[in-house]
């Protein structure tokens, strides 16, 4: 294991420089020593990006639950894996242990067969964060069926479109969830979405709120029921290593979402290998990621990445202001969290209440805090640094995506220092480049441009399902022999990388490009600025126009005030060509359910096009669509 611990800046540098002169020998040598395979592999990789073709460990055979349970319940049985902390404190917390955690996932995982689930057959899961969501997605990677879990908060709609795609053949949901003061019906969400579902399912009912619930007959099965009759140990499928692991939906910016496949080989090797070094966990340390596993950073970094390295890893159900908004902090307390990873649209909501919250919690267990999801501006990550790591935490500002699998740029704690609002440097055998629009690589630093991928990583997704020209067409038409992130980055004298969006928040104002992150960074310097969000509409004179969407602190007198102030920071932080034409004070900005700002729809209700805003019904918050297109400003 020598080559798997990072824990020098020489060390980070010896190992990336063979990553990317040697890639092939350092991923054997580094999957060769760790990993539990079935057989070896007869290539390590296998790629060609005009064709969008790659593979990982040709040939290797594997089950991922080997290595994320079995090992470790043959040297540690007894250590604890998961930690489930229910959405309300006041109700009992439970734990298992890695040979609990092995009986609860073969359960479910004969049941499954019993059901007559078999290897490639596809299951959609939709359940809250309770235990059964982590037996379910492990227990299906037990038996080779292809899990696609889907968050629970999603409408009936958004999920029927994702089990028609997927044609799965059986859905796991539970009667109810618990959101803060909510019971939401989930139950009564999967009917509604299997009336519209053109294939057939059966469903599998696991208990969480007493709900009533419409049970129909030969279709819907409780697993209650079901459990008492199968055996608690199931012999693990064994898999190739370039078989799908599961499909997960993310949403495009036209077109129904894709549904990204990742594989059993590559996928393990990567998401446990960045786990253990980005997060820097040691044997005995409690780990925390808010995350829901309906999202990728729930897969990557609540279950497989933890697991695969015997870690122990908490499962919230609830959000971070019930019964108040020092419900984080006391969780941190409680357990001792080590390691705690979460995403800016949560640290800006809990800065916006003040340190109050924080007057009786001591967070001295914290040694990594991390953030996911979207590049955090600098007011956030300096009240996170100041008043959460009491200076004394690095802060990983971790840059990936759903189709990444896992983090490819990053620092490392201690090890490549934190600047922030950047995610600094690249992962060992990630190779980014900036290109310009002509697909010019930029060697000079100081410079923005889009953010490409040159070389393979092993948790790439694979293609999206049943669409492989979507999936050339989306990552790897733009550019020869690159993967396209999408994003535009900026890089500087010291080679580290700042995210500065997603390219069509790139706007070229009167012949400038200008990104939108710095501008929102500059916007957000203001007192009583919560957050914002910047666009571009067009403009008969500059070609572009930025639009801006601002949440106050605090209701104000003097709105127009404010306007000037805005106007004014971004004139002195970047110049006056990256002014606001326009800016419509907001009580909310539409987010997904992980907390992303849905910039698409800004940009679209900012060029005044009401009528093509496509499903906001999965939104976390639909209803303040309607609020901003009714202050729209002409």
């Amino acid at each position: 294991m020598s080559n798997f611990l990072i824990n020098t800046r020489k060390k980070y540098d010896d190992l990336y420089n063979k990553s990317v002169n040697y890639p092939e020998s350092f991923w054997d040598e580094l999957a060769s020593q760790n990993f539990i395979w079935n057989k070896k592999w007869s290539k390590v990789v296998d790629w060609d990006f005009k064709k969008a073709n790659v593979s990982w460990f040709k040939d290797a055979k594997l089950n991922i639950t080997i290595n994320c349970i079995d090992r470790h319940v043959k040297n540690t049985p007894e250590k604890t894996a998961i930690i489930f902390e229910p959405n309300d404190p006041n109700e009992k917390n439970k734990s298992f242990t890695y040979f609990e955690l092995l009986k609860e996932v073969c359960k479910i995982a004969n049941v499954l067969k019993s059901m007559g689930v078999k290897k490639g057959d596809r299951v959609c899961i939709y359940l809250p964060m309770i235990p059964e969501l982590a037996f379910s997605v492990l227990a299906c990677a037990r038996i080779g069926a292809i899990h696609s879990v889907v968050f629970a908060g999603f409408s009936s709609q958004a999920l029927a479109t994702r089990i028609d795609d997927c044609k799965s053949s059986l859905i796991i949901t539970s009667d109810g969830s618990y959101r803060g003061e909510k019971t939401l019906n989930l139950k009564a969400i999967v009917d509604d979405a299997l009336d519209i579902c053109k294939t057939q399912q059966k469903v599998l009912l696991v208990n969480r709120t007493n709900e009533s619930v419409n049970l129909v007959e030969k279709r819907d099965y409780l697993l209650r029921d079901l459990i008492t009759n199968v055996d608690d140990s199931c012999e693990p499928e064994i898999m190739d290593s370039e078989d799908p692991l599961f499909i997960l939906y993310t949403s495009g910016s036209t077109g129904k979402p894709k549904g990204m496949v990742h594989t059993c080989g590559g996928y393990m090797v990567y998401t446990s290998y960045t786990f253990k070094n980005i997060f820097q966990y040691d044997e005995n340390d409690i780990y925390w990621c808010t995350a829901d596993i309906g999202w990728i950073t729930g897969h990557s970094y609540i279950l497989y990445g933890p697991l695969s390295n015997c870690a122990t890893t908490i499962m919230y159900e609830g959000v971070p202001s019930y019964p108040d908004y020092s419900r984080f902090w006391q969780i941190v307390d409680k357990y001792k969290v080590n390691q705690f990873y979460t995403a800016p649209t949560a640290i800006r909501a809990l800065a916006k209440q003040g340190i109050g919250f924080l007057k009786n919690c001591n967070l001295a267990s914290l040694k990594v805090l991390g953030t996911v999801g979207e590049p955090i501006n600098d007011e956030a990550w300096q009240w996170y640094n100041s008043n959460i790591g009491k200076g004394n935490c690095p802060i990983v500002d971790t840059w990936w995506q759903t189709e990444t699998g896992g983090i490819l740029i990053s620092s490392i704690p201690k090890v490549i220092p934190e600047k922030p609002t950047f995610a600094t440097k690249p992962f060992v055998g990630v190779q980014p480049v900036l290109l310009d629009d002509n697909g010019v690589e930029l060697h000079k630093p100081n410079v923005v441009g889009k953010l490409c991928i040159k070389y393979p990583w092993p948790s790439i997704a694979r293609t999206i399902w049943g669409n492989h020209q979507r999936y050339i067409d989306t990552y790897f038409s733009a550019f020869k022999n690159m993967y396209f992130t999408g994003d535009g980055a900026f890089k500087d004298e010291e080679g580290n990388f700042r995210i500065t969006g997603r390219v069509d928040d790139v706007i070229i104002v009167s012949g400038h490009n200008l990104g939108t992150a710095p501008i929102e960074d500059a916007v957000n310097e203001h007192d009583n600025v919560a957050e914002s969000a910047i666009v571009g509409f067009p403009h008969e004179i500059k070609g572009n126009a930025l639009y801006g969407f601002v949440t106050l602190k605090s209701k104000s007198l003097n709105i127009d005030q404010i306007k000037t102030e805005i106007n004014s920071l971004i004139s002195k932080k970047i110049g006056p060509i990256a002014k606001l034409d326009k800016i419509q004070i907001t009580s909310g900005l539409p987010k997904t359910r992980s907390g992303k700002i849905m910039r698409r729809i800004l940009r679209k209700i900012a060029s005044n096009q009401f009528e093509n805003l496509g499903d906001i019904s999965t939104l976390l918050n639909p209803d303040v669509v309607q609020e901003i297109i009714a202050n729209y400003q002409k």
